[in-house]
């Protein structure tokens, strides 16, 4: 199995590049798991409580569950992929039920920062854009599909968002086999990556 891991800043246009990756491949030779799938288990804290968590800084992360997930899906074995809500800030009670591939991505801002989960991708891409664009990305997205306010975005975007980019995630742009400028598309880049995935479907 090819497990190909996709980091970068919030905002910087991680899942728009899986989309371009998987579009026009078979589906059901490539799955993508997504960091915010694990997001810890808070269900024991309140909402006031569980919306006071750092979620940009690697300890929200339940690590261990997703690395042993991929291990199972790299030996054969089907998991239980956790759904997580934003609204809520916690896990729901459902699942997805996800088979082992071919080829497997992996996308999340932090899932370079963890050591024995950086050693289970054989191919590690940076999606690298302006740090003014991945904020209004941002804006756009938590407005219209997570039901924040500009405010609360802001608040967010300069107490956590921003400092922890630097901290956690600019840092393993270095860890990264290939970097992807994505201030504007990049169609090049997005064909290497096709090419590659498409020589373990052979």
């Amino acid at each position: 199995m090819l497990i190909i891991g996709i980091a970068g800043g919030t905002g910087s246009g991680k899942t728009t590049v899986v989309h371009q990756i998987v579009n026009e491949l078979p589906e059901t030779e490539v799955g993508v798991l997504s960091q915010d799938s694990y997001y810890n288990d808070t269900r024991l804290l309140s909402y006031e409580e569980r919306t006071a968590i750092n979620f940009d800084h690697p300890r929200a992360i339940d690590f261990e569950l997703l690395i042993r997930h991929l291990k199972d899906l790299k030996s054969g074995k089907t998991i239980r992929q956790p759904i997580y809500s934003f609204v809520t800030h916690n896990r729901t009670e459902e699942y997805i039920i996800t088979h082992p591939r071919k080829v497997f991505i992996v996308e999340g801002i932090l899932i370079f920062t963890n050591p024995e989960l950086r050693d289970l991708f054989d191919v590690k891409i940076f999606v690298h854009a302006d740090a003014d664009e991945r904020l209004i990305r941002r804006l756009k997205r938590d407005i219209s599909e997570r039901g924040r306010d500009m405010n609360e975005v802001l608040n967010r975007y300069q107490t956590t968002l921003k400092p922890m980019h630097q901290e956690f995630i600019e840092p393993t742009k270095a860890f990264a086999d290939i970097i992807i400028p994505n201030d504007k598309p990049n169609s090049v880049a997005i064909e290497v990556v096709r090419a590659l995935i498409n020589q373990k479907l052979l």
